[in-house]
């Protein structure tokens, strides 16, 4: 499945470093998106061969994807689409189930709180009835300062 027109709007991410497909539910505080893992994705060559198994930071990557579309949503919301997600914060992330090739997850992201310009998020992964992982985060939106010109 190619990502949703939504997303590519939406973030500026974009394969192979793309790791959500489409936005399936909203809701003011959050958001649900689902991934479906390709076999022939590069990282399973090594990771593992002959026993691959989908990364674990690039599952929290999917959830920040998420936590970013949310993000985006709510900012154009307010009228601002100016700037990007900047991931400000990591913790407690807690891995329960690996994810395999051919395995689609649902992620779901929640807003907790706003602070200073940050905003706090919760975030879990599941596929079917597995609890894969549950992540807390903070996400800013900003323009980037002293970005190196293309």
């Amino acid at each position: 499945m190619s990502p949703s027109p939504d997303v590519l709007r939406l973030i500026p991410h974009r394969p192979p470093f793309l790791f959500v497909d489409e936005i399936v539910a909203e809701n003011a505080d959050g958001l649900v998106a689902r991934r479906t893992f390709r076999a022939e994705e590069d990282f399973y060559q090594g990771h593992y061969p002959g026993a691959p198994i989908t990364p674990g930071v690039l599952l929290c990557e999917a959830v920040f994807q998420a936590g970013a579309l949310y993000m985006a949503r709510t900012m154009a919301g307010q009228g601002s689409r100016a700037g990007v997600p900047l991931l400000a914060k990591i913790s407690d992330v807690r891995f329960r189930n690996p994810v395999y090739p051919g395995e689609t997850i649902l992620i779901e992201v929640k807003k907790k709180e706003v602070l200073g310009g940050f905003t706090m998020m919760s975030g879990s992964i599941r596929s079917g009835e597995k609890r894969v992982l549950t992540v807390e985060f903070a996400v800013a939106w900003k323009t980037p300062e002293g970005a190196p010109a293309a």
